[in-house]
């Protein structure tokens, strides 16, 4: 059974692109440019309008965005076996956009958060905040919510209610769901109820009569976004707690294993450690000897989300782009309180990874936020689609399905990245 969406279609016509001159580009960035927008341009960055809309963005020379379809908050991103598009949202409707994806349109109405939505095989599967869904499906067929049926339940709840959905490279089907707020004693493991089997990534066992989720990894506090590497290793992005402030735990990109412990809320990743946080009174289920340094880092509260592996073979010197979402802490205690032109701005970044996969953060589209603090868009999923373009959702603002493509390109062998400087985040 294939489950990888882009193994379906021959590699030549997956990546193939024309040859063009591309673009000579800097994704040089400081910490504290990433923290705030206050990014002085370089000559290789450039403001840009966004096509479709009345907005701009910066990004790199050659870079180009468009929106392709208004959508009603609109969340995580797949790619199906024909190389359809599948979008969950916070609004209940699922979406699906076909080939060539200049439109999206809605293909049921679930309810319920429905933030993700996957195929496998013969079927969709839906995560809302309660349960697993699937329905029979093929190419262009017509659903209504009477077709998806519950496969499995999920411990719901108040709090972090996302339940975001990726299929492994051995078919099985994993879920990310968050701990209800900063210090919930929560875990995905003995000695908790159903209900508090929370915070982590679970896998579902489907080898006997009735479907049941395991452990897959733990210690997460609101992991999201979920994206296999070339090597079937699978990463999450993971929103860090509130109540430290607005600069310490820094947000994290951890590459997870069927066992792993990332610590969380026990333990928080500070200044190059794992401390433990005294909000939790319980005994840790794991010591922090025991759990690896994150994959990569991004500056605290910020709210990566969604997250996708380029294409191999694509020339550009990244591994890996994350949607940054933003959120709404401000200085200087990290409150909702402050002046909102301090709230951590929506991007979009580029992460490389070296042997040991610790991660090199590089910007990559910036300027969703102005300098008053208020927001057209929120980059929420994100997944390179088999035409090789880029594509991202934002479910506030200009909410809708946007791409990006280089040069006017998809990403492909030919694309390369001149003088590319990466500084560590």
């Amino acid at each position: 059974m294939p489950v990888n969406s882009r193994s379906a279609f021959p590699s030549h016509c997956l990546w193939r692109i024309s040859q063009f001159t591309m673009l000579a580009l800097t994704l040089t960035v400081s910490s504290a440019a990433l923290g705030q927008n206050d990014q002085e341009q370089s000559g290789d960055l450039q403001t840009i309008d966004v096509a479709g809309t009345s907005h701009q963005l910066v990004a790199p020379k050659g870079v180009q965005v468009e929106k392709i379809a208004s959508l009603d908050s609109p969340r995580m991103i797949s790619i199906g076996l024909d190389g359809e598009m599948f979008i969950g949202s916070t609004s209940g409707s699922i979406y699906r956009s076909a080939p060539p994806y200049d439109q999206a349109s809605a293909l049921a109405e679930i309810g319920d958060y429905p933030n993700s939505v996957i195929q496998r095989g013969d079927h969709l599967y839906v995560a809302t905040t309660t349960a697993l869904l699937r329905a029979d499906y093929q190419a262009g067929a017509s659903l209504s919510a009477d077709d998806f049926k519950e496969v499995a339940k999920l411990p719901g709840g108040s709090g972090h209610n996302t339940r975001t959905l990726a299929v492994g490279p051995d078919g099985r089907i994993h879920l990310s769901l968050g701990i209800q707020g900063n210090c919930s004693d929560q875990f995905i493991g003995e000695g908790y109820g159903f209900a508090d089997r929370r915070g982590g990534i679970m896998v579902l066992d489907e080898s006997g009569d009735s479907p049941q989720w395991q452990p897959y990894a733990t210690g997460l506090r609101n992991p999201v976004g979920l994206a296999w590497n070339h090597e079937g290793v699978l990463f999450a992005t993971n929103n860090g707690p509130d109540h430290w402030g607005y600069e310490v735990p820094r947000e994290v990109v951890v590459r997870t294993e069927e066992g792993s412990f990332h610590g969380m809320p026990w333990f928080q990743w500070v200044d190059g450690e794992y401390r433990r946080d005294d909000c939790v009174n319980s005994e840790p289920p794991h010591s922090a000897d025991s759990i690896a340094a994150p994959a990569a880092t991004l500056p605290a509260r910020s709210a990566p989300l969604g997250m996708d592996f380029l294409p191999e073979g694509n020339g550009l010197a990244l591994d890996a782009v994350v949607a940054v979402h933003g959120s709404w802490a401000t200085l200087p205690d990290g409150r909702a309180s402050g002046d909102p032109a301090t709230r951590r701005e929506p991007r979009i970044v580029g992460i490389t990874f070296d042997g040991q996969d610790q991660g090199k953060v590089n910007e990559l589209l910036s300027g969703f936020q102005n300098e008053q603090g208020k927001r057209w868009a929120r980059p929420t999923g994100i997944a390179f689609a088999p035409d090789g373009a880029l594509y991202f959702t934002s479910d506030s603002g200009d909410s809708g399905l946007y791409r990006v493509t280089f040069d006017g390109e998809p990403v492909g062998a030919d694309t390369t990245l001149d003088d590319v400087s990466q500084s560590g985040e």
